[in-house]
């Protein structure tokens, strides 16, 4: 099982990116997904996290104006960014809880993407 982040770019400050990070295998059951992010020289932080049950939590620099969503079906997560700011430019990166079929409990970590935006 893994999972694929995708949608980073460049954009300018007021604009919007989506991310979405799919994860992909078989035999297994996704818990909470969530995206987090890493600016050069600072600590890696929440951006959102999504239960199974569309529980959702933002970080507080963020609500209002970010949105995840998730397709069980797809077993997708996205997170859709507007009105973008130079302080959201990071390495976002996506990650999953999920559950195989015999219970087992993984947690997983997909590449970043870089999200970069200028003023």
């Amino acid at each position: 099982v893994q999972l694929q982040a995708s949608g980073g770019g460049l954009v300018q400050a007021g604009g919007s990116l989506r991310l979405s990070c799919a994860a992909s295998g078989s035999s297994f059951s996704i818990n909470v997904m969530g995206w987090y992010r890493q600016a050069p020289g600072n600590e890696r932080e929440l951006v959102a996290t999504i239960t199974s049950g569309g529980t959702t939590k933002y970080a507080d620099s963020v609500k209002g104006r970010f949105t995840i969503s998730r397709d069980n079906a797809k077993s997708t997560v996205y997170l859709q960014m507007n009105s973008l700011k130079p302080e959201d430019t990071a390495v976002y990166y996506c990650d999953a809880v999920l559950f195989m079929t015999d219970g087992t409990p993984v947690a997983l970590r997909g590449q970043g993407t870089q999200v970069t935006v200028s003023s």
